[in-house]
């Protein structure tokens, strides 16, 4: 049998005619959730043809080897939310004012390559000013950059003056409005059907207010459930899903109630919204880590006092909320909200969705398999098994006895091809 060892060259070349033979020492399937001893995967174009044990799948003639011995091996991350085009420490608050679009993008492309290094193969990024980031995610698609695959929301549908979709920092006089502005199920219809236009991939809505928008209370409701129905009823009406900003309680229910697919951060869970959020099908995506650089860092970055005051007053609820809802059997995805916190410590939220009432397993579970369920790409991505992508990244020790290991990923190949080896 003949190899070719896998040489530094090839990394992030084009994918080879030549199948790869991966191997190594434990393999973590977080579908079924079991661990495989000496696994033994054949990759071809990009993705998993093949799956076994070492003993019983053997390398193809002429196949590229990588042996990764001493290492485990996991499906690559999903993060559910980001935000690669925004600085954690840079252009928070007023300062944020004075930059241009394309400086954003340009922080995309150094965002992208530090959550790819990180493990992360694929994100949804859920909000962006303007639709630059569709050429930030298509130029990954195309090869031009190194990045995760993205699923892109563009600028958010959501009302005048509220979290995500408007401009409340400037004064009355310079009229400023945010690009997702609207008012009433129509006009809502139309904002959609505007980011359908320019190519996105999801839509992002806000039914309650946020931590640093101006003015806007993180528990109070945003927008009617006629208006957030609407916006369900026009995405998926064009096959796309929905997810929504909630901390509050009532807006969390309303946007379920209209059907949206996700709800993000989910500060405020009583039992009812959980039970509704089970029922219905939706996905919670808490961001249970970002509040302690906030808190530790957020002052000197720039980042206004009322964002600070409102983070501190709903951090220890929004944990007790997550721990509420992994017991209570909800489908609780992996979301950061990076850029909130740097881009790259992504993995750092492991092990407080552990400390916070996750098993290790359900914690890969939920930046694996589940994201990807929540996706609508079961069985493509966030899995390890014949047809999936090709997205693979190894740690050194046991993820399931410490999760703090993967916060040290020294192995990424995202659809087959290989980006980072130590």
């Amino acid at each position: 049998m003949k190899f070719i060892i896998a040489a530094l060259a090839l990394f992030g070349a084009p994918a080879l005619a030549a199948p790869t033979y991966l191997i190594a020492d434990q393999m973590i399937d977080p579908v079924t959730g079991r661990v495989t001893e000496n696994p033994a995967l054949i990759i071809e174009d990009g993705t998993i043809t093949s799956i076994g044990r070492q003993a019983d799948l053997a390398a193809p003639d002429g196949a590229v080897l990588i042996d990764l011995s001493g290492r485990t091996i996991l499906p690559g991350f999903i993060d559910m939310h980001t935000h690669l085009t925004y600085s954690a420490t840079k252009g928070r608050g007023y300062a944020g004012l004075g930059l241009a679009s394309d400086r954003q993008i340009i922080w995309g492309v150094v965002n992208a390559k530090k959550t790819l290094m990180a493990g992360f193969t694929t994100v949804r990024n859920t909000g962006s000013d303007g639709y630059g980031v569709l050429s930030l995610r298509d130029a990954i698609n195309e090869g031009e950059i190194p990045g995760p695959r993205m699923f892109v929301a563009g600028p958010p549908v959501g009302i005048v003056g509220g979290h995500c979709s408007d401009n409340n920092l400037l004064p009355p006089e310079y009229e400023a409005t945010g690009e997702g502005v609207a008012t009433g199920p129509w006009e809502m219809r139309g904002k959609v059907r505007q980011n359908i236009k320019y190519g996105v991939d999801l839509i992002k809505t806000c039914s309650t207010g946020g931590v640093f928008s101006k003015g806007t209370a993180v528990g109070a409701a945003q927008s009617t459930v006629e208006e957030l129905t609407a916006i369900v009823d026009e995405a998926h009406m064009r096959g796309l899903k929905v997810a929504s900003h909630a901390h509050g309680t009532v807006g969390i229910k309303n946007a379920i109630r209209a059907g949206v697919d996700t709800i993000e951060h989910a500060s405020f869970l009583d039992d009812e919204a959980i039970r509704m959020a089970k029922r219905n099908g939706v996905y919670l995506s808490m961001d249970i880590y970002n509040t302690e650089f906030t808190l530790a860092e957020g002052e000197k970055l720039g980042v206004r006092q009322e964002a600070i005051d409102k983070e501190r007053s709903l951090s220890v609820t929004q944990r007790e909320s997550f721990t509420k809802a992994v017991r209570a059997g909800a489908k609780v995805v992996f979301g950061s909200d990076a850029a909130v916190y740097p881009h790259g410590d992504n993995p750092k939220q492991f092990s407080r969705m552990v400390q916070f009432g996750m098993t290790e397993m359900q914690a890969i579970n939920a930046a694996t398999s589940l994201a990807a369920e929540a996706l609508g790409k079961e069985g493509a991505l966030g899995c390890l098994a014949a047809g999936c992508a090709a997205d693979i990244v190894a740690v050194e020790g046991n993820p399931l006895s410490d999760i703090t290991v993967l916060e040290a990923v020294n192995f990424v190949m995202k659809g087959g091809e290989v980006y980072k080896s130590e």
